[in-house]
């Protein structure tokens, strides 16, 4: 099976550029597409920032049990579909989940050895500054995700790993070394590490 990581933050912690540029850095991994039942944003397409389906539609997945994760979040469900992860393994790729604190909960529950990674904004003030700057988000909105990110944070500790977000390109690299940390361990090398034993027992043979 692909290794899966999942990487939570609060909004405005930077998570979006910082998987982006992990993704254009590291080979063979691939961004998990959730679905939801909200209506599509701007330019958003279906089967690229989500999958659009209705609420019935997503329910009937639920009574499947067909999520790994799932969540209604302000009326809206979102979910990571089974298939995103089937169709990584079938394809070699390991698999990024951009999911929330409860969404990461429940998919651990799922795949006990998903590598889970929090990333921090440097303080309050500066993540508040961070989306004032986006211009995206009315005063209710902006106080309404400063009270969500205080929330998420208390939950770092059910995480492998914490980053603080200060620098992009310090961040990137970490986030890059622990993929490539975790790609090195044993249980997920021994496909690469057979043939090489092979050759010292042929070795030993001759």
């Amino acid at each position: 099976m692909s290794s899966v990581f999942i990487i939570s933050a609060p909004s405005g912690s930077g998570k979006s550029t910082l998987v982006g540029h992990l993704m254009q850095r590291v080979s063979n991994l691939r961004f998990s597409v959730s679905y939801t039942t909200r209506q599509p944003r701007g330019q958003e397409k279906d089967g690229t920032e989500y999958y659009f389906i209705s609420r019935d539609q997503f329910q009937a997945r639920i009574d499947r049990d067909e999520f790994l994760e799932w969540a209604n979040v302000f009326g809206n469900f979102y979910g990571t579909h089974q298939s995103e992860l089937d169709r990584a393994t079938a394809d070699g790729f390991d698999l990024i989940l951009d999911i929330d604190v409860k969404g990461a909960r429940q998919l651990k529950e799922r795949i006990p050895g998903a590598v889970s990674i929090f990333i921090l904004p440097p303080s309050r003030k500066e993540l508040e500054q961070r989306l004032r700057s986006r211009s995206q988000d009315t005063e209710e909105v902006i106080q309404r995700r400063l009270s969500e990110a205080a929330e998420e944070i208390r939950n770092y500790s059910q995480y492998d790993y914490v980053l603080v977000n200060r620098e992009v390109q310090a961040s990137v690299d970490n986030l890059v070394a622990i993929v490539s940390a975790n790609r090195s361990r044993r249980h997920w090398m021994e496909q690469q590490i057979r043939p090489i034993l092979e050759t010292f027992e042929d070795g030993r043979k001759s």
